[in-house]
């Protein structure tokens, strides 16, 4: 799907405010609220839109430590004896997985309440997987950007 430079304000727009009506996205973009709809729908369609969420604030909520931690494995044999993507849809600390290229097979970003909870998470679950064979975690101290918006300028 081509998106046009309405596309690209209206992907914007929603980025910044998923629960945004069409009215109102309307308004941010210069379209009648119909356009709006159509638009969104077929973006949606198209996938470009994946879905909408709330970000949350983690301290408030009682989950105050953040964590990445780079997980290598024994062997990166396929099969359900080596689901580790399936471990880490099970596990809860887990906000976000990635595989990546590097000294590193995943970088895990870890939200927990506190560093207890994050020492058991790694010695009572992480560790002792059979898949896993290195550990190495980074404590978040600050966070200074998590925007978890993309920059569309250049599309």
């Amino acid at each position: 799907m081509r998106i046009d430079a309405f596309d690209r304000a209206i992907l914007d727009a929603l980025q910044r405010d998923g629960a945004m009506t069409n009215a109102a996205l309307a308004e941010v973009v210069n379209l009648s609220a119909s356009q709006c709809s159509r638009r969104r729908s077929a973006l949606e369609t198209a996938g470009l839109i994946t879905g909408y969420t709330a970000r949350l604030d983690a301290g408030k909520l009682g989950l105050g430590l953040r964590a990445m931690v780079r997980v290598n494995l024994k062997d990166h044999a396929q099969g359900p004896d080596n689901d580790f993507a399936g471990f880490l849809e099970r596990a809860p600390e887990v906000a976000s997985a990635f595989s990546v290229s590097g000294d590193a097979d995943y970088i895990l970003d870890i939200r927990v309440r506190d560093l207890d909870a994050f020492a058991d998470f790694i010695h009572a679950r992480l560790l002792p997987d059979p898949r896993v064979s290195q550990v190495r975690s980074e404590i978040v101290l600050k966070t200074m950007k998590d925007r978890g918006a993309l920059d569309l300028s250049g599309l």
